[in-house]
């Protein structure tokens, strides 16, 4: 699989108050939703990739368009979701917990980890074929999409049951 896996910043030579735009292509691992395995095909982005010095760290910006391919969680046919990810990170050292980037180890930025996290943190509650998707009979498993129409004889209220039991001759 190819695609970028991490920047050098270093080698980038940036000084204080520098930026640099670039477009890198950065390998997507398939992932997995509610049991349920979703890809990108190609499973390679171009992700375009902003970095800009301050004055003690980088502040970062990565944006890429994916198209993620599996199973409706529905009806389980084919399904696609189109999603903009757009994700920035700070790096501040002695700025505390909350202005460290997990992606920055030294000078390597990890990118494809942060394009796979920043993925799984927009990713949709349910990925479905369609939005008015009616899924599986929970009965036999029917798809209720090709037979919108589909029922089963309803079961006899149990208030009743007793009465089956009757033998009337």
């Amino acid at each position: 699989m190819g695609g970028t896996n991490t920047i050098d910043l270093e080698r980038l030579g940036l000084s204080s108050g520098e930026a640099v735009a670039r477009t890198e292509p950065v390998a997507i691992d398939a992932i997995e939703l509610g049991g349920q395995r979703y890809t990108a095909p190609g499973a390679v982005v171009d992700a375009r990739v902003d970095i800009s010095r301050t004055t003690s760290g980088y502040a970062l910006r990565i944006r890429y368009e994916i198209r993620l391919e599996g199973p409706c969680m529905r009806c389980l046919e084919a399904a696609a979701h189109e999603l903009s990810i757009d994700a920035r990170e700070v790096d501040q050292p002695g700025g505390g917990e909350d202005l460290r980037s997990p992606y920055l180890d030294g000078d390597e930025l990890d990118l494809r980890s942060w394009a796979r996290d920043a993925l799984v943190l927009a990713l949709p509650t349910r990925i479905l074929c369609s939005d008015d998707c009616r899924g599986l009979c929970g009965v036999c498993g029917a798809n209720l999409n090709e037979d919108p129409g589909h029922a089963h004889e309803r079961e006899p209220d149990p208030r009743w049951a007793k009465l089956s039991e009757l033998k009337l001759d």
